[in-house]
């Protein structure tokens, strides 16, 4: 086949999938990769994590493909999967027993020529850290609107939670992280 997965419909691709096309389904892959990548990143610890990641969202997507009722877009219902499956890595997450302490980080002193550089470097572990030590709900609230810059409405289509209750979890999290951060510069 000589077209791109980009110039195929999704809904030519799934009909495919649906009859037993493995090669429409690395297709479908292909056209999406960058972007289930791109939201997973949000909520990897490293490359191995975000690798996890998103073979679990596509695995899930391959699972489901029968269940998709076009009701919405395909790219939509993706988005749902990959939130969901990153709130489920969130959550397991928790539970694991290694989960670092802020005491035990430690930050490299630099010298002045780097000190810019290496501030800026900080501030993006500290948030990053700090944002590890928030509940999934939390963090997942957090990434959609503040990182990933979707609206309230947005945010509660993805996450199946009403308006009022992404508000709620919205403030509660702004809060926790303030807590977080302002416990972090005191030390």
């Amino acid at each position: 086949m000589d077209c791109s997965a980009s110039d195929i419909s999704d809904d030519s691709l799934i009909s495919a999938i649906r009859t037993g096309n493995d090669a429409a389904f690395a297709q479908l892959v292909g056209k999406y990769k960058r972007r289930v990548f791109g939201l997973a990143a949000r909520f990897a610890r490293d490359n191995d994590d975000l690798d996890d990641i998103c073979q679990n969202v596509f695995i899930k997507v391959y699972e489901h493909l029968p269940s998709f009722r076009n009701d919405a877009p395909f790219e939509h219902w993706l988005t749902r999967v990959a939130v969901r499956t990153c709130h489920d890595a969130l959550r397991s997450r928790r539970h694991e027993k290694n989960n670092v302490r802020l005491e035990d980080r430690a930050f490299e002193i630099q010298d002045n020529a780097e000190k810019a550089r290496d501030e800026a470097r900080q501030a993006r572990e500290t948030l990053k850290f700090a944002l590890s030590l928030l509940s999934p709900n939390e963090r997942l609230v957090i990434t959609l609107m503040e990182l990933e810059g979707l609206t309230v409405k947005e945010t509660a289509a993805l996450t199946d939670w009403s308006e009022a209750n992404v508000k709620v979890r919205a403030h509660r999290a702004r809060q926790a992280l303030k807590r977080i951060l302002e416990e972090h510069n005191a030390r």
